[in-house]
C-alpha cells in the first residue's frame, strides 16, 4: 500500500509585512500603466514626459524588489503559491480538441496578421484611419485570448522554440 505524504502549504502571512509588500507588489504592477497616460495628459514637453515616464517605469520595477524585500522570503513564496495556484485552476487545459486548436491557431493568426500588415494597411484605408490604437489593442487581446485557447500543449510548442536542443516529434496514426 503507498504511504500518503502531506504536503503543507505556505501558511499566509498575516503580519503588515505581508500585507505592506502585497500592496508594493500590485501597485508595481498597476501604478505604471495608470501614471503613464497621465503624465502625457499634463501637457509636459515631449522630453520631460518623456524622462518622467522613464522614472516612472523604472521605479515600477524597482518597486517589485522593494516588495519582495519587505514581505520576506516565506511572504514571497506564499504570494507566488497563491498567483500561480490561480492560474494552474484557471489556465489553459492541458489537451484540447482539435477543434478548438484550429480557432485558436485562426486566432492566433489573424491577431499576427494585424500587429504586422496593419500599419501598412491603415495608410491606404482611409476608414482605418483614427482607429489604430484600438484595431492594435483588439489584436494583442485576440493573442492572449488565443494562447489560452490552444491549451497547454501550444504552450509546450512555444516554449521549445526557445529551447536549443528541442525536436519536434511527429506522432504517426
Amino acid at each position: 500500500m503507498a504511504k500518503v505524504v502531506e504536503i503543507a502549504e505556505a501558511s499566509p502571512i498575516a503580519g503588515w509585512r505581508f500585507k505592506l509588500g502585497a500592496g508594493l507588489f500590485v501597485l508595481s504592477l498597476f501604478g505604471p500603466p495608470i501614471l503613464l497616460p497621465l503624465i502625457v495628459s499634463l501637457g509636459f514637453s515631449a522630453a520631460k514626459a518623456s524622462s518622467i515616464s522613464g522614472f516612472v517605469l523604472l521605479g515600477g520595477d524597482l518597486l517589485l524588489f522593494v516588495a519582495a524585500a519587505v514581505m520576506g522570503k516565506d511572504g514571497y513564496a506564499y504570494l507566488k503559491s497563491l498567483i500561480f495556484g490561480f492560474l494552474r485552476r484557471y489556465g489553459p487545459p492541458q489537451v484540447v480538441g482539435s477543434k478548438r486548436y484550429y480557432t485558436g491557431l485562426a486566432m492566433l493568426c489573424v491577431s499576427v496578421f494585424v500587429g504586422w500588415i496593419g500599419p501598412y494597411f491603415w495608410t491606404w484605408v482611409s476608414a482605418y484611419r483614427g482607429s489604430e490604437v484600438a484595431i492594435g489593442v483588439g489584436g494583442d487581446f485576440l493573442l492572449l485570448v488565443s494562447l489560452f485557447i490552444l491549451g497547454g500543449e501550444f504552450w509546450d510548442k512555444l516554449r521549445a522554440l526557445f529551447v536549443y536542443n528541442a525536436k519536434a516529434q511527429f506522432v504517426q496514426k
